[in-house]
């Protein structure tokens, strides 16, 4: 199977945003961070058109800020958001804004510090062997331990466990479900 790489991922579409004249939004890690982040992906990619950015506030936003950060994404004429606000709080928050933005939500994780260069991504060679989580640990290991020693531990535990009672459903004699499937 194929992996998504966040970092990757975001390099390879704003290339493509800055080709077809797309405008992108940056959410999430610091003022000094997206300073950093900015020049760093305008000086890569001259035809970039970054419509705007909004420093995360580091906790749970008010409805009102809610608000006022949905009415800065949708002024500022983007087509494309990134989040880089951490696992799993960039995937909260593009859940919760998915419908209230009308435009690709792309949570890339800690591709901002990256391209921002204020981390260094694992060697390729780590990257190839699914072992970027070792690497990163070293490095942030105050920051990173639980959820690389802890809670993905306990989720693939959850996980093993809910799979372990699911039942085999015969395709033929399922019943198509009565709402509109929104994600698959």
């Amino acid at each position: 199977s194929d992996r998504v790489y966040g970092p990757e991922l975001m390099l390879r579409t704003c290339e493509r945003a800055a080709a077809d004249g797309l405008p992108i939004f940056l959410f999430g890690g610091s003022e000094e961070l997206l300073d950093k982040l900015s020049g760093c992906l305008l000086q890569r990619f001259p035809t970039l058109q970054l419509a705007g950015r909004q420093a995360s506030r580091f906790r749970r936003l008010t409805p009102e800020e809610r608000d006022e950060t949905v009415a800065a994404i949708r002024d500022s004429g983007a087509a494309i958001t990134f989040v880089g606000l951490g696992c799993p709080r960039q995937e909260v928050w593009a859940y919760e804004f998915r419908d209230l933005l009308s435009m690709p939500i792309l949570a890339v994780g800690a591709a901002f510090n990256f391209h921002a260069g204020l981390l260094p991504q694992a060697p390729p060679a780590l990257q190839r062997r699914g072992m970027e989580w070792a690497y990163r640990l070293m490095r942030e290991p105050r920051r990173l331990w639980k959820r690389y020693l802890l809670l993905n531990p306990l989720y693939v535990t959850l996980l093993l466990l809910q799979w372990s009672r699911a039942r085999v459903i015969d395709p033929h004699s399922a019943t198509p479900p009565k709402q509109e499937i929104l994600y698959g």
